[in-house]
């Protein structure tokens, strides 16, 4: 009888709801320099912002680079400082990601830029009101092709980094845990 009763003292939903809020979030994704050598010609025309339940999202909007030529390099720096100067732009936050995308911010045969940002400003259309993770978006510039980004955080948090079709997404986690 006593196996019984320590039995129905836990009701099934309680540790599966127990067990769901602690296992919702993915998690693995580690603090270290992540990379992607590749590169396009391709200009970047958007970098927009999400929330989710687990993550914030930063996406940055390569139209016509497919999957196979979108290299990146994203990463914690102390600072931020702009390609070719060497100029340090403030970025706000705990902790400063470098996100490098290697993909001109300008029309290659021109040098128009398709990007409507200067550098040091914030990115364009990007309102981080109510984030959990995201503090500050500023645009570093693009130089030699390559598009760089200050993405100004609450903490030095996981993160990852993958590309899709015209794209490359950068999620960092809410916490180290993944619980929500």
């Amino acid at each position: 009888m006593a196996t019984t009763l320590g039995v129905a003292a836990i009701p099934a939903e309680a540790t599966t709801t127990t067990t769901s809020q602690t296992t919702a979030c993915p998690t693995g994704w580690g603090s270290l320099a992540k990379t992607r050598s590749a590169a396009t010609s391709e200009s970047v025309t958007n970098i927009r912002t999400g929330r989710h339940a687990c993550f914030d999202r930063m996406v940055v909007d390569v139209p016509g680079a497919g999957t196979s030529g979108l290299g990146y390099s994203v990463r914690y720096v102390s600072r931020l400082h702009q390609d070719g100067s060497g100029t340090h732009i403030p970025v706000g936050g705990g902790a400063v990601l470098e996100v490098r995308v290697a993909a001109p911010a300008y029309d290659p045969e021109t040098g128009k830029p398709t990007y409507p940002v200067r550098a040091g400003q914030r990115l364009a259309g990007v309102d981080l009101k109510g984030y959990r993770t995201f503090r500050d978006a500023r645009f570093a510039g693009s130089f030699e092709g390559d598009t760089q980004i200050g993405l100004g955080v609450r903490a030095r948090l996981p993160f990852r980094v993958w590309v899709a079709t015209d794209r490359v997404v950068v999620d960092v986690a809410h916490n180290w845990t993944g619980a929500r």
